[in-house]
């Protein structure tokens, strides 16, 4: 005997509530008859999609993360001192739901700019606004704006992102201008939204980053306050793989003369 499947009854209430976050009015005015027709779901469901894939391609947009490398590539065993556990924690993103703030400080070439664009790269494919810039940037950016006005709506696009990842801190020396300028960005944020930070000075340095700026103790207290601080120790991982690129370079080269022939 065969049995004929049974149709399963929408839930017209959840139906109306995506439809309504979809702002589909049109179709959640025409009441209970249209939604019990089966291809409303259908549509809902590529309405959906097609938002989410549009909203992660304006996110990816306006990060502006560049060119990185995946975590999977990322050495652990090269830095003499790392703290994976409590990385592998920071993925997890649990520190935007404080409005925590992540420094990663060390030396160049331990991969600190990887880390953080990968941060910041898994925040917006969960849904989160983002930013990425060096500090050299974004300095220059606000200092460049020659009006009140402009200054504002400037300092905008680093204090609205739920996610700011700030690069390259302690490369250059800033005067007392750029100081006050990062200072208004951090204290925008403070306790609001994340800073991801990566700096090759320790703290105790930062009056050598902004000398004469009164403001890098209270920069520096916001900053960590409420912050995971991620110390990476150890030699140039670029440095190695330049090495190690010029050694295969020149086995080639001394190959390559072996077998010339003579003329």
């Amino acid at each position: 005997m065969t049995t004929t499947p049974t149709k399963t009854t929408p839930d017209l209430a959840a139906l109306r509530e995506r439809l309504r976050r979809l702002a589909l009015y049109g179709l959640l005015a025409q009441g209970d008859a249209v939604l019990c027709e089966p291809w409303v779901e259908r549509l809902i469901d590529i309405e959906e999609i097609e938002r989410a894939q549009r909203s992660l391609k304006r996110r990816l947009d306006n990060a502006r993360l560049g060119a990185f490398k995946p975590m999977a590539d990322f050495a652990w065993d090269w830095p003499t001192d790392i703290d994976r556990p409590l990385l592998e924690e920071l993925f997890t993103l649990e520190f935007l739901n404080e409005a925590a703030n992540v420094v990663l400080v060390g030396p160049n070439g331990l991969g600190k700019t990887m880390i953080a664009k990968n941060l910041t790269h898994q925040a917006v494919l969960r849904g989160h606004t983002a930013r990425v810039t060096t500090a050299s940037d974004m300095l220059h950016d606000l200092a460049a704006q020659d009006s009140d006005a402009s200054l504002a709506r400037r300092l905008r696009r680093y204090t609205h992102p739920a996610v700011l990842c700030i690069d390259e801190i302690g490369y250059l020396a800033y005067d007392t201008r750029y100081a006050d300028l990062l200072f208004e960005v951090v204290t925008r944020r403070y306790q609001q939204r994340s800073v991801i930070l990566t700096t090759n000075r320790a703290f105790g340095d930062w009056n050598e980053v902004f000398p004469n700026a009164a403001c890098v103790v209270t920069l520096i207290d916001r900053l960590v306050h409420r912050a995971e601080i991620v110390t990476l120790a150890g030699e140039s991982y670029r440095l190695k793989e330049a090495k190690e690129r010029a050694e295969q370079k020149a086995k080639k080269r001394i190959a390559r003369r072996r077998t010339k022939k003579p003329e």
